[in-house]
């Protein structure tokens, strides 16, 4: 929850420069204060509960219940810098055709963190495979034009960034810090290679309700 505060504090810079109409949080039957704390904050919270875990399905959702013209989908992890907001400007005006990633960091300064961080941007400049944990800058209008969010039970990042291609893609100047617990928690090595096992699976085809096992 200490994630989701900071998360949603950093926002509050988009908020006085007129370019956030509102935010939404999607919750999936936390049984923490998230709800509490992100009402407090004056955000719109959906509760789809139990039925709608699976970062697909509440991906959607928010993005329904969306007023604006643009998007901005992030992990509720996910950590803005400063100057988020002349990035975002100047994206909006100079790419509106294009959707804007992040560069990837972690709150996490050690070696293998950093290596991480340096592998995920890499792949995400050189491949167009930037993950949801990188957040995603889009127009409504070309959300709407390739299909938005599937309600897939994994993967719904890497769907949504494939049907966009490498063309519709533009890494933005500026970070976004991400928690590194997942790491911490389950290895510096096996987690990623747990990640790259899982994308080459839904590359070969192997479902993602498969996936979705292989990943717990």
């Amino acid at each position: 929850m200490p994630r989701l505060a900071a998360c949603l504090e950093a926002l509050v810079p988009g908020l006085s420069a007129g370019l956030i109409r509102d935010v939404v949080v999607v919750d999936a039957g936390s049984t923490d204060q998230s709800r509490d704390l992100a009402f407090d904050m004056g955000c719109r919270v959906l509760d789809v509960g139990a039925a709608g875990r699976g970062r697909g399905t509440q991906l959607i959702a928010g993005a329904n219940a969306a007023k604006g013209d643009w998007l901005m989908f992030l992990h509720g992890d996910c950590v803005l810098p400063q100057d988020w907001v002349s990035t975002i400007q100047a994206h909006i005006e100079q790419a509106p055709h294009h959707a804007g990633y992040f560069a990837l960091s972690y709150d996490d300064q050690t070696a293998p963190a950093r290596r991480i961080a340096w592998w995920a941007n890499l792949r995400a400049r050189c491949l167009g495979l930037p993950y949801g944990d990188q957040g995603l800058v889009i127009s409504r209008t070309l959300y709407d034009e390739i299909g938005g969010y599937k309600p897939l039970a994994l993967m719904e990042d890497v769907d949504l960034v494939r049907r966009l291609g490498r063309g519709r893609l533009r890494g933005l100047p500026c970070g976004v810090e991400t928690s590194a617990s997942r790491y911490r928690a389950g290895g510096w090595w096996f987690v990623p290679l747990r990640n790259l096992t899982l994308l080459a699976g839904f590359y070969g085809g192997v479902s993602p309700e498969r996936l979705r096992g292989w990943y717990r």
